[in-house]
């Protein structure tokens, strides 16, 4: 019984399902960067700013890969050909002030 909990639990940890991608988004196109994202639900792209401090984020399809307590919302980052990429990333809903309507973005 021993053996078997064990093997489940490194199965299930094992999994890829659970991986998250990591990308430098300066390293792809623009229409790569938001394929992956619409491919995969969510990545996270690492990157340095001007100033060479590291920047990273989750970005998702839409808002189901966020938070209940979030809304997907449009950012752009920069990538390999375009500086200003439209991507969607995890925002509070406390961020709409008052807004009724959640907006229902999707990649």
């Amino acid at each position: 019984m021993k053996k078997l909990l064990i093997v489940v639990l490194i199965g299930f940890i094992a999994t890829p399902s659970f991986a998250i991608m990591r990308l430098n988004p300066l390293s792809i196109t623009c229409q790569k960067a938001r394929d992956t994202v619409h491919q995969r639900g969510a990545v996270i792209f690492r990157w340095s700013s001007s100033r060479g401090l590291p920047l990273y984020d989750r970005f998702v399809r839409n808002s189901r890969y966020c938070d209940t307590n979030q809304y997907a919302e449009w950012k752009n980052i920069p990538t390999r050909d375009d500086p200003t990429c439209p991507v969607l990333n995890c925002q509070n809903i406390d961020n709409l002030d008052g807004l009724f309507i959640v907006p229902e973005h999707s990649l």
